[in-house]
C-alpha cells in the first residue's frame, strides 16, 4: 500500500515526558554553567556553523534534495515531526508525499511472537539479548516501494525507513535514552509495532532486550550513509549537524579527551549527597540512588556549534573511532565500552539490597550478554558509622541461609543478615572487590564510585529489608538465580585478604605519587590513584583510561596538543588510548587524588 494522503495529525500529548529533571537546553546560554563545581552538561565545541536549529532549516535542506529518507530510534515522535516539516513545506508552497514505515510493521500479534522468546516472560525481570533484524519486523515488498514523480518532495519517514530500496539520504533522528525513558514513564512513546504503551517494568525490558538492541545493529548498518544528525529531544524544535561534520568532532575527541553527560535516578535506598551537593539537581526529588556518570548504553556526548547543542548516543562514538578510544583493546571489546563509572548514593539514605551478580557463563547463556557484571565499590564519601556487606561468614550454610531468605520473603520477616554475610567499615579512598558471584551491599550513609565491567542492570538480589519501592510495591527478589551464581568460597578471613584492597605506592616523584590498588584476579580491569600538588604527566600506552578527581577542588588536564580542559570533583572523564599522554594540573590548594581505571593487559582475555 502506498501512502500519499496528508500529514497526520499528531494526537495530543499534556504530559509527554515525565522527569523532575530538566532536559537538556537547545542552546548553550539557556544554563549557567558552575564556575567551581560539578557541570551537569559538560559540551564539546565543534567551531563555527556546524550544527543548525529549527524545522525551517531542515526542511530547505530537504526540499534541495526532492527525495530524502527520515529513520531514527526508538522513543522519537514522529507524527510531531512530520506535522512540523509539513508545516514548513506548505509555507513554501511544495508538495510532499509522505511514505510512513510505521504503516509497514507487520501486525501486533505477529510481532509480539516475534519478540516474546526474548522477554524472559511476564513476570521475568530480565529477558535475553535479542537476534532479531530490523527486517523482522516489516512486511515483504515493503523496501520495493518507489518515489511518486507528481510530488515536488518524497520522504519516507520513520523507524526502519532506510530499508527502503531508494538511493537517497538519510536523516537519522537521535533522543537520549534517558529522555526514552522519561517518555515512557508519561505514557507518550511506545515500544517498536507495540498497540500502545505497558507497564514501565514491561517497556524497559523490551527496549534493553528488543529495541535498542535492534535499532542500535540497525544504526550501525545504515552508518555510512546517513547524511544529517538530528537531536529531537524537544517536542518541537530540532537541532541538526551533517554526518561529515559529526564524525570530524567525533573522531577530535576520540584522540583527546572527553566527559558524556551524566544524569541521575531516585531509588528505594537513594540517599542526598548528590541533591545537595550538584547544583542543578531537582531539591524536591525524593532521593537520588544513582548517577549515570559513564553507564555508555544510557549516556550521551554533547555537542555544540553557534551556541547550538546536539547530543548523540555513545554508540556514534564507538561505531566510529571504537580503535582510537579503546587501542590495543579494541579486538577484544568492539564497539562495546567495558568499563562503567556510576555513584550509588546512600548518604542519609538506606542499604543496597543483599545482592550478588551472574558468572560469565551465566550471564552469556541466559541473558545474550558478552562480559558479566564484574564491580568494585571506590567508597568517595562516607559518615562514620558507613559499612559495606561482601563475602560471607565462615560458617556459613548454604541450605540454611536459602531457607531463611525464602522464609523472609514470604512471611516479610526480618533476617539478621550479619549471621550469614559479613560487614566491614568502610572509609574515604576504599576500594571494596566484587567480582561475580559475591554476595554484597553497600550500607546506609556511603556516596559509592562503582568502578566496573559496563553490564549494570543484572542484580540478583536476596534481601530487600522488607522494604518497597518508590512505587510502593515490593521490587522483585531473586533468590533462585542468585543460589545459580553465589560462590560460596568467599567467606572468613579469605574476604578480607581478597576482596578488600591493599594499596601500595608503585612510582613516585618530587610531589607525586602512583599508588596502585589492586582489583581481583578475575577483574579485567585494574585501578590506579594519581596523587599529586602540583601536576603528573601520564602516558596511555595506547590503552584507554577512565579518570574522576576524587580528592580536591578541581584539575586541568592538557593533551598532548596543548588543549585544557578543567575538571571538577567528582566528574567523570576518558582519555581515549589514542590521546597517547596526557598532563593533570592541580588547579586547586591542597593534594589531588585522581583515580584511573583501565582494562589490564595480563588478563587472558580468551576467556572473554
Amino acid at each position: 500500500m502506498e501512502v500519499k494522503n496528508n500529514v497526520q495529525e499528531t494526537p495530543v500529548i499534556n504530559k509527554w515526558r515525565k522527569s523532575g529533571e530538566r532536559i537538556l537546553p537547545e542552546k548553550i546560554d539557556h544554563f549557567n554553567q558552575p564556575e567551581n563545581g560539578y557541570n551537569l552538561y559538560p559540551v564539546h565545541p565543534l567551531g563555527s556553523n556546524k550544527i543548525f536549529n529549527g524545522y525551517p532549516s531542515l526542511a530547505s535542506w530537504i526540499i534541495e534534495q526532492e527525495t530524502v529518507i527520515i529513520d531514527g530510534y526508538i522513543g522519537v515522535f514522529w507524527q510531531e515531526v512530520e506535522l512540523l516539516l509539513q508545516q514548513e513545506f506548505e509555507k513554501k508552497n511544495v508538495k510532499v508525499n509522505w511514505i510512513r514505515s510505521s504503516e509497514y510493521l507487520k501486525n501486533t500479534d505477529e510481532l509480539s511472537q516475534l519478540v516474546n522468546p526474548f522477554l524472559g516472560g511476564p513476570k521475568s525481570v530480565w529477558g535475553k539479548k535479542s537476534t532479531l533484524k530490523i527486517e523482522d519486523f516489516f512486511i515483504s515488498g515493503y523496501h520495493s516501494i518507489q518515489p511518486d514523480a507528481q510530488y515536488e518532495v518524497n520522504i519516507v519517514i520513520g523507524i526502519g525507513a532506510a530499508l527502503i530500496n531508494w538511493n537517497a539520504p538519510i536523516i537519522y533522528l537521535e533522543i537520549p535514552k534517558n529522555e526514552i525513558q522519561y517518555r515512557m514513564r508519561a505514557n507518550s512513546v511506545n515500544n517498536l509495532g507495540a498497540d500502545g504503551p505497558k507497564s514501565d517494568f514491561e517497556m524497559y525490558k523490551r527496549f534493553y532486550f528488543v529495541d535498542w538492541v535492534v535499532l542500535n545493529e540497525h544504526k550501525a548498518e545504515i552508518l555510512n550513509r546517513i547524511s544529517l544528525v538530528a537531536d529531537v529531544q524537544h517536542k518541537s524544535s530540532i537541532n541538526w549537524i551533517t554526518a561529515n561534520d559529526l564524525k570530524k568532532g567525533l573522531k577530535h575527541i576520540s584522540q583527546s579527551i572527553f566527559r558524556v553527560r551524566p544524569w541521575f535516578e531516585a531509588g528505594a535506598w537513594g540517599g542526598h549527597w548528590l541533591q545537595e551537593n550538584i547544583e542543578g539537581l531537582n531539591k524536591k526529588e525524593v532521593n537520588y540512588a544513582w548517577s549515570f556518570e559513564l553507564i555508555v548504553p544510557e549516556n550521551g556526548i554533547v555537542f555544540e556549534s553557534n551556541g547550538n547543542l546536539l547530543e548523540v548516543a555513545f554508540d556514534f562514538l564507538m561505531l566510529t573511532e571504537n580503535q582510537s578510544v579503546l587501542g590495543k583493546h579494541a579486538p577484544i571489546f568492539g564497539t562495546e565500552f567495558p568499563i562503567r563509572f556510576d555513584f550509588l548514593d546512600t548518604m542519609d539514605g538506606g542499604n543496597l539490597s543483599v545482592q550478588c551478580h551472574p558468572s560469565l557463563k551465566y550471564i552469556r547463556e541466559e541473558f545474550g550478554e558478552n562480559i558479566t557484571q564484574d564491580e568494585t565499590y571506590y567508597i568517595l564519601d562516607c559518615k562514620e558509622d558507613a559499612k559495606v556487606y561482601l563475602g560471607f561468614q565462615e560458617d556459613i550454610n548454604p541450605i540454611e541461609f536459602n531457607k531463611a531468605l525464602i522464609k523472609s520473603q514470604q512471611l516479610s520477616q526480618e533476617i539478621d543478615i550479619e549471621k550469614y554475610v559479613q560487614v566491614h567499615d568502610a572509609k574515604k579512598h576504599d576500594l571494596f572487590l566484587i567480582p561475580n558471584s559475591t554476595v554484597h551491599s553497600a550500607g546506609a550513609n556511603n556516596l559509592v564510585l562503582e568502578i566496573s565491567a559496563t553490564p549494570y542492570i543484572f542484580t540478583f538480589k536476596m534481601y530487600d529489608w522488607l522494604r518497597l519501592g518508590l512505587d510502593g510495591q515490593p521490587r522483585p527478589i531473586n533468590i533462585e538465580h542468585a543460589f545459580k551464581n553465589l560462590n560460596f568460597n568467599r567467606k572468613g578471613n579469605a574476604v578480607i585478604e581478597e576482596l578488600i584492597s591493599k594499596p601500595s605506592v608503585i612510582e613516585r616523584g618530587s610531589d607525586w605519587e602512583l599508588i596502585h590498588l589492586p582489583t581481583h584476579q578475575e577483574h579485567f580491569y585494574d585501578v590506579h590513584r594519581l596523587e599529586f600538588d602540583t601536576e603528573i604527566t601520564v602516558k596511555t600506552n595506547d590503552v584507554c583510561h577512565i579518570l574522576m578527581l576524587v580528592e580536591g577542588t578541581a584539575i586541568k588536564v592538557k593533551n598532548r596538543d596543548g588543549q585544557i580542559t578543567d575538571f571538577h570533583y567528582a566528574e567523570t572523564f576518558v582519555i581515549p588510548a589514542a590521546a597517547e599522554s596526557y598532563t593533570l594540573i592541580n588547579a586547586g590548594t591542597n593534594r589531588a587524588k585522581v583515580i584511573k581505571a583501565f582494562v589490564r593487559d595480563e588478563l587472558n582475555f580468551e576467556a572473554l
